[in-house]
């Protein structure tokens, strides 16, 4: 990874941890002064990062068909860069002091998951990861937008969608379980009316925890 890491401060004195930048994004209670700290850590990544995130989730998705795998890496590709010129662009005219409304109550909570998801792992993987993590963050709680894309399709074919001003997501309340999830804390409801999502006539446990499997291996792109 070229430009910023986070590294742990038992080995180098004097480097940010990515415990230490949780501590201090939970501590924060307007969505401006979130957006300009999430900034201060996004843009010491660089495009290069953000062409690895890509590569590893197109890594995850190998098994699907050709088409969903297109769609999904299409979409995945466009949250990721335009989030992060969408971050860079607000820092450079300077947005972030104008945003004074309070964070969600939910932030707190996600900043500690945040932090727990990126203890293990090489430097690199866990970089990426809180790198993934920054970047929905500054979605759910500095623009309050869903923290996957809209447009972002699953399987049966729904998608994320925005409809009158509201943002509803198909799988918002099935993997509030799934550790490293963004559904708690996202500010999409959940898609009424899914056919696919409702639980299959007698369907066996090892089914829902198939289901739930998939999702957070595939759409949670963890990096």
């Amino acid at each position: 990874m070229t430009g910023f890491f986070f590294l742990d401060k038992s080995a180098h004195t004097g480097n940010v941890s990515i415990s230490d930048a949780c501590m201090k994004l939970r501590a924060i209670s307007l969505r401006g002064d979130m957006g300009q700290a999430i900034a201060d850590i996004v843009l010491k990544f660089s495009p290069k990062d953000l062409k690895q995130m890509k590569v590893n989730f197109s890594g995850k998705v190998d098994s699907f068909s050709a088409d969903y795998k297109k769609e999904l890496e299409t979409t995945i590709a466009a949250f990721l860069d335009g989030t992060y010129q969408t971050i860079r662009l607000m820092n450079q005219q300077g947005s972030f002091s104008t945003i004074q409304k309070p964070v969600s109550l939910l932030a707190g909570e996600y900043w500690s998951m945040v932090a727990e998801q990126c203890l293990t792992g090489d430097e690199k993987g866990k970089n990426l990861r809180f790198l993934k993590f920054l970047l929905s963050g500054f979605c759910m709680f500095v623009q309050e937008i869903p923290g996957h894309p809209v447009g972002m399709p699953f399987p049966g074919g729904d998608k994320v969608d925005y409809i009158d001003e509201i943002y509803y997501c198909p799988v918002r309340i099935k993997a509030n379980d799934v550790d490293a999830a963004l559904c708690p804390f996202c500010p999409a409801k959940q898609t009424p009316e899914i056919g696919y999502l409702k639980p299959p006539i007698k369907g066996s446990k090892h089914r829902k925890q198939e289901y739930i499997k998939n999702i957070y291996d595939y759409h949670h792109f963890n990096g």
